[in-house]
C-alpha cells in the first residue's frame, strides 16, 4: 500500500524509500529513537538494557531488552534489511538466554543502563514502581519472554515461521516500519504485521482482561491496620510500616542495636537500615547516602525510608534510617523480632 498526501487538487503519492537510502542507520538512529519511544512498537514496556551481551562464550547482543507490566521480559530486535533476515531464530536464542534472569539480576542490568545514560534513580525502586509491586515476587517475575521484531519488511518465510511458533505458545510480534521520502522529510509508516490487524480487537480485549487482572491484584493488597502493645501500652490502628517502625524504635530505645535487629530478619537483613557515620539530621543523612550511591555504593531512594529528623536513630556515633517497605512477609518480620527479643513485652493483633 502507498501513502498519499491529500491536496486541494489531487492525492499526491509519497515515494517509498529504504533506510539505507534515507541515511538511517539501524543502531545509531532507529535503535536510539525507538529506545526513547518504545511504546511505538511495544506498549507498556520499560527498557532496561541496550546492546545487552553479558554471557560467557558469546558475542551476541540484544538490541533492546525490556520488561512489561506483567513482569515478562521483552526482547526487541531491529533490522533494516528488506526481508528481516533470520530475525526470528536470533530472537529466540536471545529469549532463551535471558529467560532465567531473576529480579535482582534485572535490577543490576537496569542500574548499569541508567548509569551509562546518565539517568537518575534507583533501578530496583524504579522496577518495583513500574510493576506496581511493594517487593520482588520471583514467583511472578519473568515467567515468560516476549519477542518484538522490527523491520522495514518481513519475508513470507519469516512470517510463516512466526505464526507457527505463536501457535505453539510463543509470543512473537512483527512490527513493520516502512520509510517514505517527502522532499527533505523522512516519514515512517508503522504497522503491526503479526498479530494481524484483523486480530487487533481480540488483542485489545485480551489486554483489557490482563489490566483488569492487574487491578484485581492491586485491589487485593493488604491494608490491614494493627494494634501493637509495648509494655502494656497499646498503639492502635497502625499500618504495617508504622507497626514495624514503632516496634523497631522501641527496641532501639531499650538498648538493642540496629545490627541485632536487622539480623533477626535474615531475608531482609541488608535492607532494614541505611547507615552513615556521625550524628546527622535529615538533610545531612540524605546527602551522605545519595553521595555514596553516586560514587558506586548502594542505590538510595529517600521515599522508601523513614528519614525525618524525628525518625532517625542515633547509635554509637552512627545515624540509621529504617525502611518503610515490608511487603507480604510483614507478619513473619514481626514475629521474628518478637522471638528474637523474648525479654520485651510485645504483642500485636489485627484491628477489626
Amino acid at each position: 500500500m502507498a501513502i498519499y498526501e491529500i491536496t486541494a487538487d489531487e492525492l499526491r503519492k509519497i515515494d517509498e524509500t529504504s533506510f539505507s537510502s534515507a541515511g538511517v542507520r539501524e543502531r545509531q538512529d532507529m535503535q536510539r529513537l525507538l529506545r526513547g519511544q518504545i511504546e511505538i512498537v511495544s506498549p507498556d514496556t520499560l527498557i532496561i538494557a541496550e546492546e545487552f551481551s553479558q554471557w560467557e562464550d558469546s558475542n551476541r547482543r540484544i538490541d533492546l531488552l525490556g520488561i512489561d507490566k506483567d513482569a515478562n521480559l521483552v526482547v526487541i530486535e531491529l533490522k533494516r534489511t528488506e526481508d528481516g533476515g533470520h530475525m526470528e531464530l536470533q530472537a529466540i536464542r536471545y529469549a532463551a538466554m535471558v529467560s532465567a534472569m531473576t529480579f535482582d539480576r534485572v535490577a543490576e542490568v537496569y542500574s548499569d543502563y541508567l548509569t551509562r545514560n546518565d539517568e537518575p534513580g534507583d533501578a530496583r525502586a524504579l522496577l518495583l514502581d513500574f510493576l506496581e509491586w511493594e517487593e520482588p515476587d520471583e514467583d511472578r517475575f519473568a515467567q515468560d519472554v516476549r519477542v518484538v521484531l522490527v523491520s522495514a519488511e518481513f519475508s513470507k518465510e519469516l512470517t510463516t515461521s512466526v505464526i507457527w511458533l505463536n501457535e505453539r505458545g510463543l509470543d512473537i510480534r512483527c512490527i513493520r516500519i516502512k520509510p517514505y521520502r517527502d522532499d527533505a522529510r523522512i516519514l515512517a509508516d508503522v504497522q503491526p504485521i503479526i498479530p494481524l490487524p484483523e486480530a487487533e480487537d481480540y488483542r485489545v480485549r485480551l489486554k483489557e482482561k490482563q489490566q483488569k487482572e492487574r487491578a484485581s491484584r492491586n485491589s487485593n493488597r493488604d491494608y490491614t491496620k494493627y494494634t501493637l502493645t509495648l509494655d502494656g501500652q497499646p498503639h492502635e490502628r497502625l499500618t504495617k510500616r508504622a507497626t514495624m517502625f514503632t516496634l523497631i524504635g522501641h527496641l532501639i530505645r531499650n538498648g538493642h542495636s540496629p545490627t541485632d535487629i536487622a539480623a533477626a530478619i535474615p531475608w531482609r537483613q541488608n535492607r532494614t537500615f541505611r547507615v552513615a557515620d556521625g550524628t546527622l539530621n535529615h538533610d545531612q543523612l540524605v546527602a551522605t547516602l545519595s553521595a555514596k550511591a553516586v560514587n558506586g555504593g548502594r542505590a538510595f531512594e529517600e521515599k522508601r525510608f523513614y528519614c525525618g529528623d524525628d525518625e532517625l536513630f542515633h547509635v554509637d556515633g552512627k545515624t540509621y534510617c529504617c525502611t518503610n517497605q515490608w511487603g507480604t512477609r510483614f507478619p513473619e518480620c514481626l514475629n521474628a523480632l518478637i522471638e528474637t527479643f523474648p525479654g520485651e513485652s510485645i504483642a500485636f493483633e489485627a484491628c477489626e
